[in-house]
């Protein structure tokens, strides 16, 4: 949902980084060696299938653990050219998005730019800080662990208005923090873990402070540094050369009926800044997931306090400084979910199992549908194949 400005001088250094590691992999045209003796292949490709056979159009998985490399696909990227979805399209990351953009923040707390625990209010342009609640309360870590207490600008009315009847709106990153401009706390600061979109369009905009651009930042020590040669953030479509994105679809009216709405999603996803934006293949998603958790993009000083845990209500560990915690099948996972109006995805470190998968959907979550009654139990056949 966020466009960012000087586009064609970031595009062109983005072009510029990519030329100096050309000799790197190329994941999608050359991906690594699979290993087609997977020990739960037949499992899991029954578990994609059913997935589509419950109203997904088509979905995409990677997994790698001890056995190696492993990827299968289901169903169409796109049902009008009835395209089958292989494994370089490209996927919407959504909220998984967040991760990256804590990697940015905690790369300039190892630079000495950035205090965690300093108020945002030293961070931010004053013309923003000055309409946030108790702004000077509120540290840098609060906003990575989702524990600020702001307003979420997506709950406001206005927003999805402007959303929904203009799509073609590109919106600044200022212009999401508008929609809570004078909204009290939704609860004192630092007193409970809820997650907010708002918080990491903040760490966008500070990042855009002391950078001059945080996309950018991002591709620096994110993307370069793990050769994430399809991996795209912001997303321009007209940029992705000869990668192409999955068609997305919506169930707009919740009546179990499927659209593709491809184009509202792209111009959704091109304007989102920090909190979503980023789309890549399934294997790039899981080398990203991997480098962090091997100390490649952080240290392991570091990663120690991404992995310290804010907690539910019930005392059980929620997020940490862009990462969540949750437990599967009795099996503790480390990574992040997303969605959107035309896609879901779900990247996960299996630390016990020593396994990380993602799964692509290219069909809306965000909004409820008939459809999603029989594809949690599918999902959950998914999980249960590659765990057991």
């Amino acid at each position: 949902m966020k466009m960012y400005q000087n586009r064609i001088f970031f595009s062109a250094l983005y072009f510029l980084v990519i030329s100096i590691y050309a000799q790197s992999p190329n994941y999608c045209e050359n991906p690594p060696e699979l290993n087609h003796n997977y020990s739960k292949k037949e499992a899991v490709q029954m578990a994609l299938d059913l997935l589509v056979k419950e109203g997904i159009p088509g979905t995409s998985l990677a997994v790698l653990s001890e056995e190696g490399w492993f990827m299968a696909n289901s169903g169409l990227a796109n049902i009008e050219e009835k395209t089958p979805v292989q494994f370089c399209h490209l996927q919407y990351l959504q909220s998984i998005a967040k991760t990256y953009m804590a990697v940015a923040v905690l790369k300039l707390y190892e630079q000495g730019k950035i205090d965690l625990d300093d108020p945002i209010t030293k961070y931010l342009p004053s013309s923003i800080s000055n309409h946030l609640a108790k702004s000077d309360k509120i540290s840098v870590r609060m906003l990575l662990n989702h524990t600020s207490g702001l307003a979420e600008y997506n709950f406001n009315p206005n927003y999805i208005t402007k959303l929904f009847q203009d799509p073609e709106h590109i919106f600044e990153p200022e212009d999401y923090i508008k929609y809570i401009h004078g909204k009290p706390l939704d609860f004192p600061v630092g007193s409970k873990y809820s997650y907010r979109n708002t918080n990491y369009v903040l760490l966008a905009i500070i990042v855009n402070k002391i950078t001059g651009d945080h996309t950018a930042f991002i591709r620096e020590v994110v993307f370069r540094p793990l050769q994430l040669e399809h991996t795209y953030y912001p997303l321009v479509v007209n940029q992705l050369g000869n990668d192409q994105l999955v068609s997305a679809y919506w169930d707009r009216h919740s009546q179990g009926i499927i659209e593709n709405v491809s184009k509202i999603q792209q111009n959704n996803v091109a304007n989102m800044v920090g909190d979503d934006g980023i789309v890549t293949t399934p294997v790039e998603a899981i080398i990203f997931l991997k480098g962090l958790m091997e100390g490649k993009l952080i240290n392991k000083t570091t990663l120690q306090e991404m992995l310290q845990w804010a907690k539910r209500k019930d005392g059980t560990p929620a997020y940490g400084l862009g990462i969540a915690y949750s437990s599967i099948n009795g099996f503790k996972s480390y990574g992040h979910t997303g969605g959107g109006i035309g896609a879901g995805s779900e990247l996960r470190y299996f630390p016990d199992k020593g396994v990380y998968m993602f799964v692509g959907i290219n069909l809306g979550t965000v909004t409820e549908s008939p459809l999603h009654k029989g594809i949690a139990p599918a999902r959950d056949q998914l999980f249960k194949a590659i765990l057991e």
